[in-house]
């Protein structure tokens, strides 16, 4: 429960829930990172295996100290770890539809979101050229995440503005490289089975 709040979850007409008792979060808000989200990742899921297979001979020379052929991933591993990522935002959405926005996961989710659209634009411009997500990231990331903070604040729901940063940007690389862990072990080829040998 943030300051200032009852600790209860009130809900007006049309399922929007109310933050702080001074006006109502609509859904857009909190499912919006949802939908937000899976429309910014539709562009990596495209782009993503192509783009570092194609891109991978000039970037080893561009940055030599970089291992390449270590962040270089197949298609079904960015699918796994894309639906996999999806899960943490869906579960986030639903929390803060839940909270009427208060949630602290929710919150550093958001911040989170916003942090990865500026994580794009940078690596955008380290490269120079297109980058997987970096269209969708000023055009849709950004501008989600900058209003769904001014949507918070106007219904008066406690915005742990630095606490709900840092924690975004703190759990961010640590969130993204679980995903991609765990989305290389899925996807990782079996070894065939050993045969057994006859006595």
């Amino acid at each position: 429960m943030g300051p200032g709040g009852s600790g209860r979850d009130v809900r007006g007409d049309g399922g929007e829930a109310r933050g702080d008792g001074l006006g109502r979060v609509p859904a857009g808000v909190t499912w919006g990172l949802l939908a937000a989200w899976a429309v910014h990742d539709a562009e990596e899921l495209a782009t993503m295996a192509r783009w570092m297979r194609e891109a991978r001979p000039w970037l080893a020379e561009r940055y030599p100290r970089v291992p390449w052929e270590r962040l270089e991933v197949s298609q079904r591993h960015a699918s796994v770890a894309i639906a996999l990522m999806g899960g943490v935002v869906a579960g986030a959405a639903a929390v803060g539809a839940r909270t009427g926005g208060r949630s602290r996961a929710f919150q550093a989710v958001l911040a989170g979101f916003g942090a990865h659209g500026v994580m794009h634009l940078a690596q955008a411009a380290a490269v120079r050229g297109y980058t997987p997500g970096s269209v969708t990231a000023p055009l849709v990331v950004l501008p989600f995440t900058a209003w769904a903070w001014r949507r918070l604040r106007a219904a008066g729901v406690p915005v742990r503005g630095g606490a709900s940063t840092w924690a975004g940007l703190a759990a961010l690389p640590l969130v993204l490289g679980g995903v991609h862990a765990l989305a290389h072990v899925l996807t990782r080829p079996r070894r065939p089975a050993t045969p057994l040998a006859r006595p």
